[in-house]
């Protein structure tokens, strides 16, 4: 079971690991808010991961179902990902010093567990990772009696490693960064999720024929 488990574990490091929308996120959010509600955004990530990891490893079926249903699901992230795009360009508009212990309610860690949960799940490159490796993950969950719960908690393993990886080392610069330099982060992370999101939405209206 135990190679079961670090086998699902570096499947879940290497679909969490690549920078995308999701740890501009994670990053942008650790900074502005705090370790812990970068945790929670990273975690978030994690639990998705480890849905797909066990849809993948129990049901061809539902894996094509969800396929079936990318475009959707690609329009729905993308216009969250444009919307909190929006939002952090419009903090970057704020010129009043920002203190992490005032943070809005809006940015509580459940919040964004929830936020970082959905996008994730509509993510296609995340959809798409797992449907590479959907033949490995079953023959790896048809290997014993409780592989196939091995496996999925390796995958979400791998993905929280990162993410606490990637917040520790992003908390450990957040003391250097200045309110000017955190007004310019938001501005520059807001547009790019902004046009991240706005590409993805067009991307899956575009597939469906929609415009």
């Amino acid at each position: 079971m135990m190679e079961i488990f670090l086998k699902g574990g570096l499947i879940g490091l290497a679909i969490a690991a690549p920078v995308g929308p999701i740890g501009l996120l994670c990053i942008r959010r650790t900074l502005r808010d705090g370790r812990l509600v970068g945790l929670a955004t990273g975690l978030g990530a994690a639990t998705a991961d480890g849905f797909y990891g066990l849809v993948a490893a129990t049901g061809l079926a539902v894996s094509g179902l969800l396929i079936s249903h990318g475009d959707w699901m690609r329009i729905g992230g993308g216009l969250l990902i444009l919307y909190l795009g929006i939002a952090s360009f419009r903090r970057g508009l704020d010129v009043q010093p920002h203190d992490p212990a005032k943070a809005p309610a809006g940015h509580a860690p459940l919040k964004a567990y929830g936020t970082t949960f959905l996008l994730t799940l509509s993510n296609p490159s995340t959809i798409l990772a797992f449907v590479g490796m959907i033949s490995g993950l079953t023959v790896g969950a048809a290997a014993g009696k409780g592989a196939a719960y091995w496996l999925v908690f390796g995958v979400f393993s791998g993905s929280a490693l990162w993410w606490l990886f990637l917040v520790s080392m992003t908390a450990m610069m957040r003391h250097f960064v200045s309110d000017g330099l955190m007004r310019m982060i938001d501005f520059l992370s807001g547009a790019i999720l902004a046009v991240w999101g706005a590409w993805m939405a067009w991307q899956g209206s575009s597939a469906l024929s929609l415009w």
